[in-house]
């Protein structure tokens, strides 16, 4: 029985920068609560947990209270919310918390609180193990917490529930044991498709690192990260006759139809930069296109050094961002190209300005993010 490792002083001293991290963002969104309040006429500040309660979350608390097709509601509704697009892991999780936590942002709160912990310790890992370095875990750490889109790490969304199970998953298969990666892998596709990508990156990351019969018997374990989406298909199957009701719910609702990938960079850069979309619309096609272009520098290095799981992790995401109408969420998923952030931390180590340029150009611009998520302007 393998032995999980020791909690030591690294693993602490980068859960107190989660910490720190998190104090921040939450006094931000309580300046935020009280400076942008909904009612500008109000002489009372609101909730502490108001600007958490924007966009994609009322689809998790709809589907946590009343699940995906209440009182016969679907589809075939007049005026429906598409909420079958989103997988169940994350409204289980809330559902579940919320027993305990009878106010349903506190409990989404503390889920994404409970899991971006998790997530941050074992990103640590995985880069102290690839660095052998360990400043290399606590840098990576740091440009993780402070990139642009790290207040989704805080928000009722499922960024951090995805990584709670998905960087643990890959830290279980760097250390060779693929039952805990693939039931991990498993819980993360039941969150977000993206789990997929990992089970593909897992099975090829197992083909290139079985050395002897001995790893193989281990091989049906990689099979099983295909049954939560396969049961989640059955059931909206089972509802709607559609095993794939879950992607076209994300065509009516999020132009997520099939376009050539030249397609879709050309709408969202018709939408950046030829005045079709209102200067706030204009501005997240721009950071979307920035997205997609470090997600493909990112490729080139990670093919470049021979890390070819993770760059066919990465090559599936940015497929399937990349295919739509146009680009949408791609900043929020740079979260979750975990290779990112230890690259950086990696070419950090090496060039010290790197450091000194994220922390003093890119990391300001998670302030903007911030802001902009918590007063509602968030488009992407």
């Amino acid at each position: 029985m393998r032995r999980l490792p020791r909690f030591g002083p690294a693993d602490r001293e980068v859960l107190w920068l989660y910490v720190l991290t998190r104090v921040g963002i939450w006094t931000t969104a309580g300046a935020v609560s009280r400076l942008f309040p909904a009612d500008a006429r109000s002489r009372r500040p609101a909730s502490l947990l108001s600007p958490w309660q924007q966009w994609d979350w009322w689809h998790y608390l709809h589907i946590a209270q009343d699940g995906y097709f209440p009182d016969g509601a679907g589809p075939w509704t007049v005026g429906w919310d598409n909420r079958e697009a989103f997988f169940p892991g994350f409204p289980l999780t809330l559902r579940a918390v919320h027993v305990i936590v009878p106010h349903w942002a506190a409990a989404a709160a503390l889920i994404s609180f409970v899991a971006g912990g998790i997530a941050v310790l074992a990103l640590a890992r995985i880069a102290r193990r690839q660095l052998r370095d360990l400043e290399g875990g606590r840098r990576t750490a740091v440009f993780f917490l402070l990139s642009p889109c790290a207040v989704f790490l805080a928000a009722g969304y499922t960024e951090s529930l995805f990584l709670a199970l998905a960087l643990p998953a890959w830290l279980a298969a760097q250390r060779g044991n693929w039952p805990a990666a693939a039931v991990l892998t498993c819980l993360a596709c039941s969150v977000r498709v993206t789990g997929l990508f990992l089970a593909a990156a897992l099975a090829l990351h197992f083909v290139r690192t079985a050395r002897d019969r001995a790893p193989w018997r281990s091989a049906p374990w990689l099979v099983l990260p295909a049954l939560a989406p396969a049961l989640h298909g059955w059931f909206l199957a089972a509802r709607t006759g559609d095993w794939m009701a879950w992607q076209h719910a994300q065509e009516r609702g999020w132009y997520r139809d099939f376009h050539s990938p030249w397609e879709a960079w050309s709408n969202t850069w018709d939408a950046a930069f030829h005045h079709t979309q209102p200067t706030g619309y204009a501005l997240m096609s721009q950071v979307e296109l920035s997205a997609m272009l470090a997600g493909v520098a990112l490729l080139v290095v990670l093919v470049r050094r021979r890390r070819l799981p993770e760059a066919l992790y990465t090559a599936l995401t940015l497929w399937a961002l990349g295919t739509s109408y146009w680009y949408t969420s791609i900043p929020r998923s740079t979260l979750l190209w975990w290779p990112l952030w230890i690259a950086l931390a990696g070419w950090s180590l090496r060039r010290p300005r790197v450091r000194a340029a994220y922390l003093y150009v890119v990391a300001p611009f998670g302030v903007v993010v911030t802001v902009t998520f918590l007063t509602g302007r968030w488009a992407g």
